[in-house]
């Protein structure tokens, strides 16, 4: 490994070495603090062993065992007994043979500089106890959001190639190791997709898989199985300042593409590509079953996760030694990679007033070669009964935006049509190539879906689904720019009356930044060409008109930032920020502000 490109891995050695050679119990990653509400909480963590994972905050805590796959150990801890509207340190135990060792807060956190074996080049971090923030009654809520996040170095050369990460400057910040007078906490943060990629690594995940075999072979330098899929998870999240925030803000997460492969389920001709390769299978099992151990178990609240299938088996074992969940899991990822409509991704939530609802629109995909659709029936079921009014605000996160500029959303019905066989057999092979080749399958690409879901929207905005929302703001990743859009009319001859404000916020990347080249080209074709190319394709291949307009209120911006979306009394105040290096210490960027957007949103009677 070249020294210095990769995030310092405090734990990566002990992990790695036989227990037996081990005194002491080790976390490998985590505590990651996940679902939490006015007086419970979930603390995920991965162990190098067999263990008991005690969590104690103040007079509250809880334990749980841990549940093995291949070879890794992980609990979910669920704590109760915390007071609504709280601040509480924690700390964390790994018990062993009834021996208890306080393995977190760790006695120092140490950022690694440009040479891993040099002290002089490794920066201590100050950084303050981990916390459960529990929601307070009456506060409305503050969401953090983002997406795109590679794991490289935080040194010079890093931030050279890839900015400064954006998740970190935050962290950096919440700790108060760098000032930012207007930062206030977020009660969470939702993770919108490509938390990893999977599919193109960085040097340290290269040296980790040719370790191990032969980077030659398909599918060389991705991934193949679960024990790469958790290496590189343990790259992504062991930064010292990016593990404290991980522990200290709550934090919501669903994948997109990258998490498995580049265009994911894109379509069907896509879908059989992949499953002629040899080494497919392998992949997307190992990327669902680390799916649900490393982000999804810790999105659901106690009461949804008492009734996942999988969560069913931990907390029935009451055997000894330590469940081993491979083979179930695997099982259950190959099933539901295979039947999407037997489990579902999506969950949602209500946060004081308002509701978050995080639909999965990847894997719910259909894909027949005579049947296409972003979400299957049972998915677009359920989307229908949470798209509902009598809230304050309701926010759909959704990792593809569900509102490009409109002229890019007209190419992509455009590119569905062709594809479709709009213009004859040609054209099904020209529309199948430009929609893998330019990513072409966003909700625009998928037009009966979106119509169906902009139906829902307009009953919901237009007080047809109970007490209209201030606002119906869908949160999203993925395009490598940010931008905030909203719906200004419904289309010709529907007399219905927005009610609430319906906007598209987006915010990507976290740290992934587009070249400057395509920078320019992405502005250009979004917000310009397309504009009119777009209107004038689809009108061609007979696209039905959209069910409204919408017009880009601000943006686009293209650096590596972190959105938040305030509830106020007058609306949402939104902001993006960033890292900047300050002085020339690269690993204490501070935060600096993108854009601040304030958006007063009708009142509506309670």
């Amino acid at each position: 490994m070249t020294p210095g490109r990769e995030e310092a891995r405090p734990d990566a050695a002990s992990a790695h070495a036989p227990a037996g050679d081990r005194q002491r119990p080790e976390l490998v990653l985590g505590p990651l603090l996940r679902f939490v509400d006015h007086t419970e909480a979930a603390v995920w963590v991965e162990t190098d062993r067999a263990c008991t994972v005690r969590v104690t905050a103040g007079a509250a805590g809880g334990e749980a065992r841990t549940f093995g796959v291949h070879g890794h150990h992980y609990a979910l801890v669920e704590v109760g007994g915390l007071e609504p509207g709280t601040v509480t340190a924690y700390d964390v135990e790994l018990v062993v043979d009834g021996e208890p060792t306080r393995v977190w807060p760790p006695e120092r956190h140490v950022a690694v500089g440009p040479t891993e074996d040099s002290a002089a080049d490794a920066t201590e971090l100050d950084l303050p106890a981990s916390v459960i923030s529990t929601l307070r009654p009456g506060k409305p809520p503050r969401i953090a959001f983002g997406s795109c996040r590679t794991s490289v170095s935080h040194d010079r050369a890093g931030n050279a190639t890839h900015g400064v990460d954006a998740m970190r400057a935050y962290a950096l910040a919440m700790a108060g190791l760098t000032s930012d007078e207007q930062l206030r906490w977020p009660d969470l943060v939702v993770f919108l997709g490509d938390q990893v990629y999977a599919d193109e690594t960085t040097e340290a995940m290269r040296e980790f898989i040719s370790s191990r075999r032969d980077i030659d072979e398909p599918p060389g330098t991705e991934l193949q199985d679960y024990e790469e899929y958790a290496h590189l998870y343990r790259l992504a999240w062991s930064d010292p300042a990016n593990r404290w925030l991980l522990s200290t803000l709550p934090s919501l997460m669903i994948f997109d593409d990258h998490d498995v492969r580049d265009d994911w389920n894109t379509s069907h001709a896509w879908r059989q590509q992949m499953e002629q390769t040899e080494w497919w299978h392998g992949r997307i099992v190992a990327g669902l079953a680390s799916y649900w151990v490393y982000q999804h178990v810790g999105n659901l609240s106690a009461e949804a996760r008492g009734k996942d299938e999988i969560w069913q088996h931990v907390t029935a074992y009451g055997g000894p030694g330590e469940l081993d969940l491979s083979s179930v899991l695997d099982g259950f990822a190959e099933r539901v990679d295979a039947e999407p409509e037997t489990y579902r991704w999506s969950y949602a939530r209500d946060i004081e007033g308002s509701r978050l609802v995080v639909v999965d629109s990847r894997a719910a995909r259909v894909l027949e070669a005579d049947d296409r659709a972003l979400l299957d029936d049972g998915e677009l079921a359920w989307l229908d009964e949470q798209l509902q009014g009598d809230v304050d605000h309701l926010f759909v996160g959704t990792s593809l935006p569900w509102l490009l500029p409109p002229g890019l959303q007209h190419l992509e019905a455009f590119s569905e049509a062709l594809a479709g066989g709009a213009w004859g057999r040609r054209g099904a092979k020209a529309g199948e190539w430009a929609r893998q080749t330019v990513d072409l399958e966003h909700w625009g690409a998928f037009q009966e879906t979106f119509r169906s879901v902009a139906e829902m929207v307009v009953q919901v905005a237009t007080g047809e689904r109970g007490r209209a929302p201030r606002t119906v703001t869908f949160l999203s990743g993925d395009v490598h720019h940010s931008y905030v859009s909203e719906v200004t009319r419904l289309a010709d001859g529907d007399t219905r009356r927005l009610q609430s404000r319906v906007l598209q916020l987006v915010c990507s990347p976290i740290r992934n930044p587009l070249p400057r080249s395509m920078r320019y080209a992405t502005a250009v074709l979004s917000y310009g060409v397309a504009g009119v190319l777009g209107r004038l394709a689809s009108r061609s291949a007979h696209v039905e008109e959209p069910p409204f307009r919408w017009e880009r209120l601000r943006g686009p911006w293209f650096d590596n930032n972190l959105a938040v979306a305030e509830v106020t009394e007058e609306g949402l105040l939104l902001s993006w920020s960033k890292g900047e290096v300050d002085g020339g210490d690269e690993h204490l960027p501070v935060l600096t502000r993108v854009c601040d957007v304030r958006l007063d949103a009708p009142a509506v009677a309670r």
